[in-house]
């Protein structure tokens, strides 16, 4: 008898992230491609996180609310108001994920039907596609221009139809390290009133923002309340994205919606790690002033090494990424990464695997700053090389 398996699935190629790290483990290369930190999350998190393991006079080793632990909702619910005068009830609009990619794929499986259309704006994080495939969506692709990476709103308007029920929004962005500006959050508020979309919006970034650019998002404004998810993590802002604690929070219905999908794929999150990032969200506050100011510190030590070594990058406004334009190579972004890779020992992300319609993917590369000093030292030692290639 033969075997058959979901053509969709069938379809997807090994993720550029496993490519990428397995190559420069293989060539032992230093791994700049993958977007987690080569240092261990702050010891204060990960020693309560053992206590209540190891410790505590309450079993918190057995499953959670499928909703998560009443305590890291009423965290988060807290840190919404605190931080953007944002009100989730966190009885009925909050949801624990296991990462902001379970988040990303329980709302399209949860919030639109088979054949909506979905906007999703290029270079993306692969998820996003995968998700909307998976859910049996259309993606309608709008592209972020390089080398400003700004989109064009007419570009949008011609990719919605009647079908056309939501968009994806990931700001700070994702691979090109842009925080939106008002204007454009603007441009986008009257294209989901407009339309009544759903924006499924990614902000697993939203504490990492440098120079005079503020990350504002769209849910804080008062006419957008019911059409947006706001999706965030504890991967990103304390460096943990191997506990995979994540969140989604959106309006009452849209959480009902969500949480019936969430309770037959995962169900819960590992019960001692929300206790652990509840205790993370309520002592945060000085923790945050020195996770700006590492990450600042890296970008700015990174991004001066890269000029110098000739590579001309785009200084990142977010996240901790950074692209540099490759054309002068005369040779496009997945071969440049393989030889990268090979001739220098370090390793970087080519872009155009994030890309469906644009080929300008295949002028840059990314590389990744979440690391140590001496990790970011010795790749740029390592990179010098490329002054004597050009």
């Amino acid at each position: 008898m033969s075997q058959s398996i979901n053509k969709v699935v069938a379809g997807f190629e090994e993720s550029i992230f496993s490519t990428m790290s397995r190559l420069s483990q293989e060539n032992s290369a230093v791994n700049l491609s993958q977007g987690f930190p080569d240092f261990q999350g702050p010891q204060w998190i990960r020693d309560y996180a053992a206590q209540i393991i190891t410790n505590s006079k309450v079993d918190y080793n057995q499953y959670a609310p499928a909703a998560g632990i009443l305590e890291l909702r009423e965290s988060l619910s807290e840190m919404m108001q605190t931080e953007y005068n944002l009100q989730y009830d966190p009885n009925y609009q909050i949801t624990v994920t296991n990462g902001a990619t379970e988040a990303l794929f329980l709302c399209t499986q949860a919030l639109f039907n088979p054949g909506d259309e979905i906007l999703i704006f290029e270079p993306f994080y692969d998820a996003y596609m995968a998700s909307i495939k998976l859910a049996g969506l259309m993606p309608k692709v709008v592209t972020l221009h390089a080398p400003d990476f700004k989109f064009d709103v007419e570009e949008i308007k011609k990719q919605i139809g009647p079908k056309t029920k939501g968009l994806f929004w990931n700001d700070p962005h994702n691979p090109t390290g842009r925080v939106f500006s008002d204007i454009e959050r603007k441009e986008i508020k009257n294209i989901i009133l407009d339309n009544n979309l759903v924006a499924i919006c990614d902000h697993v970034y939203e504490f990492l923002t440098y120079d005079n650019h503020k990350f504002i998002p769209l849910a804080m404004d008062e006419e957008l309340k019911d059409n947006v998810v706001y999706i965030s993590s504890a991967g990103k802002t304390f460096g943990l994205t191997g506990w995979k604690v994540g969140w989604a929070m959106c309006s009452a219905k849209l959480t009902n919606a969500i949480i019936k999908v969430h309770q037959f794929n995962t169900f819960c999150v590992a019960h001692p790690l929300q206790k652990a990032i509840a205790y993370a969200i309520n002592n945060r506050k000085e923790y945050l002033k020195s996770y700006r100011s590492d990450y600042l510190s890296k970008r700015n030590l990174f991004t001066q090494g890269l000029e110098k070594v000739g590579l001309n990058p785009l200084w990142s406004q977010g996240t901790y990424f950074t692209l540099c334009p490759i054309h002068r190579h005369g040779i496009n972004d997945i071969d440049f990464c393989r030889e990268l890779i090979q001739k220098f020992k370090v390793s970087a992300i080519p872009p155009s695997a994030f890309y469906q319609d644009s080929n300008d993917g295949h002028k840059y590369v990314r590389f990744c700053f979440a690391k140590k000093q001496e990790t970011l030292e010795r790749a740029l030692e390592l990179l010098n090389g490329l002054n004597d290639k050009q």
